[in-house]
């Protein structure tokens, strides 16, 4: 093939990190491939039996996340041409989540923070019959609607790689980015702050933008979802301004596991 050259790969094999290790590749790649095709190309001449999770190979599931020389990212938007030709590349796991076998990782710490988020719930629609938004209120939290879950920023998050104590207690920034996505939609009544600051941890997170450093959809995880978040719930708990008007009109946020005070009655 035109433009052939040889490049050595480095791919994590193993049931567990305890026994497994990195195995070298000596592969011939041609322009315009990416990561993921090297793994294919890898289980069709050396190793058949290697685990890869794929799925669409644009960019768009998510699946084939992967860590490529210690930085989360899809093997298939990677091209082989920006990694170093010099120097073997080291593609392992996401270090975060438990390891199934070679690069497959048991992610479904995520699925389960999802099912602790409420849906979203409409309010009343106007006389017409209808519900109306303005175009820059549906243009604020399209961009987290690009969410594709590849969780490569829950992989690089250190709340939640480095403590394991806090996984319970922090949902991480992918979840963020769903509540903001919810907190932010002009229809939605649902109330989530206490949730927010309570059960999803969002007083862990420290904003190192690490999580928007590796997006690949170039999300703004950091300054338009948890800054925004953690400005709201400052605002809704901890601003004395807030308090003052609490107290004079007998208010108080509601606490988790409370219930919302019921409607006035018709009657």
């Amino acid at each position: 093939m035109s433009g052939e050259r040889g490049m050595t790969f480095h791919v994590w094999r193993g049931e567990d990190r305890a026994s497994g290790g990195f195995q070298e590749h000596r592969v011939a790649v041609d322009e315009g491939m990416v990561v993921l095709d090297v793994m294919f190309k890898i289980q069709a001449e050396a190793a058949p039996d290697l685990a890869v999770r794929w799925n669409c190979k644009a960019g768009k599931c998510g699946s084939c996340s992967a860590e490529i020389n210690g930085r989360p990212r899809l093997m298939c938007m990677t091209r082989v041409s920006d990694l170093p030709a010099d120097e073997p590349t080291a593609v392992a796991p996401m270090r975060t989540f438990p390891l199934v076998r070679d690069l497959v990782t048991d992610v479904s710490f995520n699925y389960e923070k999802a099912k602790g988020i409420p849906n979203v719930r409409l309010g009343s629609k106007d006389a017409d019959g209808t519900r109306r938004m303005y175009q820059e209120e549906v243009e604020r939290v399209q961009e987290f609607h690009k969410c594709i879950e590849c969780f490569l920023c829950q992989d690089v998050c250190h709340v939640i790689r480095d403590h394991e104590e806090n996984k319970e207690a922090f949902s991480g920034p992918r979840f963020f980015v769903r509540l903001a996505a919810l907190e932010m939609h002009p229809l939605d009544t649902n109330d989530r702050l206490e949730l927010t600051r309570a059960k999803a941890g969002l007083g862990f997170c420290n904003i190192t933008k690490c999580c928007t450093e590796v997006c690949p959809e170039h999300i703004k995880i950091t300054d338009n979802a948890i800054v925004q978040l953690k400005e709201r719930v400052v605002t809704e708990y901890y601003d004395p301004l807030t308090w003052v008007k609490r107290r004079i009109l007998g208010q108080r946020p509601t606490r988790i596991g409370e219930k919302e005070p019921a409607a006035p009655s018709d009657r």
